[in-house]
């Protein structure tokens, strides 16, 4: 069921009233679902889309009025918010890696190959090239695993076409050409939008991926509890529904349009479950600009890295896209100027979680999102492990 406008925007001020959404009238501390005090973010959900410019997403006209104006009104629309480089792989690795683009990631890793790594470098980049980084590497899994964490990854169509990829942990095989590449109408997934796939240390443990790397199928039922909601939850729409493609291989619209229809599908869920209203944050934002050559701007200290001197092939990064953060701990209707990226994504995740700086996450330059993010209260961050 679709809920839209102003008669969403009552139900979730009476949903999170106790979690202090200033737009419903509340106090400055956030409560959990018990009514008890929240001090810090316990639950983030990343909803991650594709290919937009920030005017053509955020802008008053956009065929996307839910995700432009709705969602806005609801938390923080951060007005400076970067994609990391060009084209869609790089920028997913780099959200749960720190990892900077190479040459095979810039061009979306079409053949699902090995990282064969010679060295490391400064913010502990992986020198080589290649696509799957080997255990040595460290990904957010991995600290959330040992910091005793939860994380859960939904692919949406993944294993649709079970002689393509399977509906857990799905990938092709190391070493074969990707034929993920491409949606089908039956199977619109894309290996290349599921950063965890490639992380020999997530791959490599077939139980334990399977059982963190899955479909949509059961999103709807783990986010009816806070026990079966993980602590980092990923959500990777198909290509259409990312708007990535245009028209979609099923003959949806795709683009903003069936962006628009499937956050109004999916957000109000979210922002309904128990874990969200106890402690969430919700982060919905674009891998990178609408191509190479619409914008391959970059921010926060981003330069060349060691493994290519042009991580947006054409500029310094992935341009500028935009996000819109929602949360008990944000005011309705914040907007922020401050300039961020996927980097900085990451390391506001290390912030919450307590976790060291993964990768450029740690680099001169980044920041963490602020109080200029987080108006209605700031909160505690754990000492880091």
């Amino acid at each position: 069921m679709l809920v839209q406008g102003k008669r969403f925007g009552l139900m979730l001020c009476t949903a999170l009233l106790a979690a202090a959404i200033t737009s419903c009238g509340s106090s400055s501390t956030s409560s959990s679902a018990s009514g008890q005090p929240s001090a810090s973010i316990g639950h983030i959900f990343v909803l991650i889309l594709e290919n937009e410019d920030y005017d053509n997403s955020f802008g008053t006209s956009s065929p996307a009025p839910y995700l432009a104006k709705t969602l806005p009104a609801m938390g923080a629309l951060l007005q400076s918010y970067y994609g990391t480089g060009h084209n869609s792989n790089d920028n997913y690795i780099s959200m749960i890696s720190g990892q900077a683009p190479n040459l095979d990631t810039q061009l979306d890793c079409q053949t699902y190959s090995n990282f064969t790594q010679t060295s490391t470098a400064a913010n502990g980049q992986a020198v080589g090239s290649g696509c799957i980084f080997p255990t040595t590497v460290t990904s957010l899994p991995d600290q959330l695993t040992k910091a005793g964490l939860s994380w859960k990854a939904y692919m949406e169509d993944m294993g649709n076409t079970p002689s393509r990829e399977s509906a857990t942990c799905g990938h092709p095989t190391v070493g074969s050409k990707d034929g993920t590449q491409v949606a089908t109408t039956a199977d619109q997934y894309a290996t290349r939008h599921n950063p965890f796939m490639y992380f020999h240390s997530i791959i490599d443990d077939q139980a334990s991926c399977d059982s963190h790397v899955v479909n949509f199928s059961g999103l709807a039922s783990d986010l009816g509890s806070i026990d079966s909601t993980a602590n980092y939850t990923f959500l990777t729409p198909n290509l259409c529904h990312d708007g990535h493609d245009s028209p979609c291989a099923d003959g949806e619209p795709g683009g903003l349009t069936s962006i628009n229809t499937f956050l109004q599908q999916w957000v109000p869920q979210i922002l309904a479950s128990p874990a969200f209203q106890k402690d969430g944050l919700l982060i919905i934002t674009f891998d990178e600009s609408n191509g190479i050559t619409s914008d391959s701007s970059a921010c926060c200290g981003e330069g060349p890295g060691p493994n290519t001197l042009l991580p947006g092939l054409l500029g310094l990064g992935g341009g500028k896209v935009g996000a819109v953060l929602i949360s008990p701990f944000i005011k309705a209707g914040t907007v922020s100027t401050t300039s961020y990226n996927h980097y900085s994504m990451l390391r506001s995740v290390g912030d919450i979680f307590g976790l060291q700086y993964l990768g450029n996450a740690g680099a001169s330059g980044q920041a963490s999102f602020g109080s200029d993010v987080y108006t209605q209260l700031m909160p505690v961050f754990p000492t880091k492990n």
